[in-house]
């Protein structure tokens, strides 16, 4: 078995790639055309095991459930105990530190994307500011 440490380190680690993939998927555009047929099929779909399982990529904590699957069957990675109680305990630690980093990745992001429209509102009231300036010194000459 390996150290308890190691396991936490692990687990952090195998959170980044799956909170890649499920990121990816349930947002990035290059995902865009299938995330945005799942929704209409999960919208409109007559049978709820549809509409639930085209619902699943566009969600990203429920697509993080899938991904996380995926990822423990490939490292076979275990917290805590070195039986089937060890994949249970690191499948919703993996999950949620992932959904972790995806919260804080789409905070970022929207921080971000707040500063620039900012920035571009101040550089917008600083180009008016330098026009007015302009027409005062055209006026006065």
């Amino acid at each position: 078995m390996i150290e308890l440490p190691t396991q936490f380190a692990y687990l952090f680690l195998l959170a980044i790639p799956v909170a890649c993939v499920a990121w990816t998927v349930t947002h990035e555009e290059i995902f865009r055309e299938p995330r945005e047929y799942c929704v209409k099929k999960s919208k409109d779909s007559k049978e709820l095991w549809q509409r639930k399982f085209f619902y699943l990529f566009t969600c990203q904590y429920c697509f993080s459930h899938y991904v996380t699957l995926f990822f423990l069957i490939i490292t076979r990675f275990k917290l805590g105990f070195d039986d089937w109680r060890g994949y249970l305990i690191s499948f919703f630690a993996v999950v949620w530190i992932a959904n972790v980093y995806m919260s804080l990745f789409g905070y970022l992001r929207q921080s971000l994307k707040v500063e620039k429209l900012e920035g571009n509102l101040k550089d917008n009231e600083w180009r008016e500011v330098k026009e007015d300036i302009k027409e005062e010194n055209q006026i006065t000459k």
